[in-house]
């Protein structure tokens, strides 16, 4: 009889052991459900600059650029602190190398707390290579900076040949009591250029030359009316040739610079 008990004891210590061990899966299956792809810590650094842009404004090379909106994650980008911008010379075909450790130096680093000489126009922002010789390309990227200095992605490549900027207008403007009419005369081109119009800048006294032209398009003639100005407001106008070199448009140094106010009405 003891001995069956023993057996049955044996048996019930089995079955115990075996609902314990069935319990502990579940329970440990439960812990590690799927809870969504892992991602990867770099996933969590700025996307990528996708508009890096160049443009030649007289002596100098414009850059503009717009801060990408994501993380490489998708996720939106909320910890931006800053950019840095790279710059290469440009080599002849057979030793051109834009992967290689040493091709880009950093040009410039950009803390949006103080930008210095870097200027934001709307979403862009925009940064003046003086640093140019003639006849000389350049390639540039960049890359924003989150918080505690991570670097996301490299941006878009832009690449610019420095050609010696055409002659300034001479520019003066007319005040009446509905516009301010600018005119001005050009100078001849360089060899082997066309031209393809005219940009207008204005500011304000006391601010900078703007970084956008206020006309949407290279103007056409040697005349401009600004319908825009407030009555009793001075304004700075200033203009550029837009000449086509080689497909590309290079803009001239700036014109003398005529202030001016509307008329008051007779």
């Amino acid at each position: 009889m003891n001995g069956e008990r023993r057996i049955a004891y044996r048996d019930s210590w089995r079955d115990m052991q075996k609902r314990l061990f069935l319990m502990g899966m579940i329970v440990l299956l439960a812990g590690c459900g799927k809870k969504g792809p892992l991602i990867p810590p770099e996933a969590y650094v700025p996307a990528a600059i996708t508009d890096l842009t160049v443009a030649q404004k007289g002596s100098f090379f414009q850059l503009c650029w717009s801060p990408p909106p994501k993380e490489v994650s998708g996720k939106p980008l909320k910890n931006l602190t800053g950019f840095r911008i790279f710059r290469r010379d440009v080599l002849p075909p057979a030793e051109d190398c834009d992967e290689c450790p040493t091709a880009y130096r950093l040009l410039r680093s950009v803390d949006l707390e103080y930008l210095q000489d870097v200027r934001r126009s709307g979403k862009h922002y925009c940064f003046a290579d003086t640093d140019l010789v003639e006849g000389k390309s350049y390639q540039y990227k960049a890359v924003s900076l989150a918080k505690d200095g991570v670097a996301g992605q490299d941006s878009n490549r832009a690449r610019r040949k420095y050609l010696p900027p055409s002659a300034a207008p001479k520019l003066k403007v007319v005040s009446s009591p509905f516009a301010l009419i600018l005119e001005w005369t050009s100078f001849p081109l360089p060899e082997n250029s066309s031209i393809a119009g005219y940009n207008i800048y204005r500011r304000s006294v006391g601010g900078p030359v703007p970084v956008a032209a206020i006309n949407s398009k290279p103007e056409q003639g040697n005349r401009f009316e600004d319908l825009t100005p407030e009555f009793g407001l001075q304004y700075l106008y200033t203009v550029r040739s837009v000449i086509r070199v080689n497909g590309e448009l290079v803009e001239s140094n700036l014109s003398n610079e005529v202030a001016c106010v509307l008329a008051a009405p007779e």
